[in-house]
């Protein structure tokens, strides 16, 4: 029997590949190697519905990106994310003599990886637009090639018009990105009052990277549009974010969903319940960034209690506890008791209050319920 010479050499680096795992002068040197564990993101269920980490903007090599389609899956996975999605440029492609364009073709090479990692794949694209109005984002398409346009057009009805006959969830992308450099561009025009009037514009990215669009989560309140808050990476993550720092994290969307799947994610953002999170900061509706809250933030009977004879008052002793991997930090406004409370991830604090009272109200400075309003919470004694 002849062997081929590929065949002879596929053997002989068979054979040396099972030498150097199994030869005693070969020393693996692991001790920097990134280990490979998926990180848990500990938030509990809100109401009985599962709170679900989501990035709905994201880029690879097939628009203007710098990394493979299976590399997001695989930062997705590390960071415990459950649901990405790939929002290509359909109208810019600056890669486009390295890489054939394709407009699903990042979405198809992650597809069958993300099954294997568990992680929720959301198909999408982006309208991509002179501002103003700028770029929105699509996500539940089911074929971005017939999206294509080559008029690039500051405000293209026709461009809109093609993504919500797929029936796609859309949300208007970092609105005051260029504010600084395009009067008048950080504004609720006219075209987006017309998407909005149609039905056509149904969220807001509030957050984007590591930039808090104050007026966009306005709009988004005053208008009942669902608040997003998306990484739009273009390089590594762990280039624009200090991932292996203890508690750092890339922004994402908090979605309370009644299931683990694509179903139940699109049926959260079509009802609005979502908060947007990036650094120590939760960025949403009253009643969502409350309702999330309260499941993760608790206090304990009273365990101690001090009479101060002379003052004739008594102070009890409680721990307040955050059982999630939020951040939330608390500035008394009413009542006697701690001042200032900072519930770290995962950990208690001492809460002491004057004998005789209900609650303390307390101003959560880490959260926005509107660009210039925090979340006013009680603790109930």
């Amino acid at each position: 029997m002849k062997f081929t010479s590929a065949l002879a050499s596929a053997l002989l680096l068979s054979v040396s590949f099972l030498q150097a795992q199994t030869d005693p002068g070969i020393m693996r040197l692991q001790e920097f190697a990134y280990p490979a564990k998926r990180k848990i993101l500990n938030i509990p269920n809100v109401n009985g519905l599962q709170v679900l980490k989501c990035d709905f903007h994201m880029h690879t090599v097939f628009t203007d990106g710098h990394v493979w389609p299976n590399v997001r899956v695989q930062e997705a996975w590390r960071e415990g994310l459950d649901a990405i999605s790939y929002t290509e440029h359909m109208e810019y492609n600056p890669h486009s003599k390295d890489v054939k364009v394709d407009h699903n073709r990042s979405h198809d090479l992650a597809v069958e990886l993300a099954k294997e990692n568990n992680i929720v794949l959301v198909k999408g694209t982006e309208v991509t637009r002179k501002t103003p109005p700028g770029h929105f984002n699509a996500l539940f398409i089911q074929d971005a090639s017939t999206l294509v346009e080559n008029n690039d057009s500051a405000l293209d009805q026709e461009a809109i018009d093609k993504v919500a006959a797929q029936k796609a969830f859309i949300f208007w992308n970092h609105p005051g990105w260029k504010a600084a450099t395009i009067e008048g561009s950080y504004e609720w025009i006219d075209f987006v009052e017309k998407m909005y009037q149609e039905k056509k514009l149904h969220g807001i990215e509030v957050v984007n990277g590591l930039g808090f669009h104050k007026k966009a989560l306005d709009w988004a309140l005053d208008r009942n549009l669902t608040v997003i808050g998306n990484t739009d990476i273009h390089n590594l993550i762990a280039h624009d974010y200090n991932i292996g720092q203890e508690g750092v994290h890339r922004t994402m969307t908090l979605i309370m969903s009644k299931d683990r799947s694509a179903a139940g994610i699109r049926d959260a953002l079509e009802a609005g319940r979502t908060v947007a999170w990036s650094s120590k900061y939760l960025f949403g509706k009253e009643e969502n960034v409350r309702n999330l809250m309260n499941a993760c933030v608790s206090i304990s009977a009273p365990y101690h209690e001090k009479t101060n004879k002379k003052a004739g008052s008594t102070t009890k002793y409680y721990e307040i506890s955050n059982n999630s991997d939020l951040y939330f930090e608390l500035e008394l406004k009413s009542g006697n008791g701690t001042k200032r409370i900072v519930l770290y991830p995962e950990s208690k604090q001492i809460l002491t209050a004057e004998a005789g009272q209900s609650k303390l109200t307390y101003e959560v400075v880490s959260t926005f319920i509107r660009s210039d309003k925090h979340l006013m919470f009680d603790v109930k004694l």
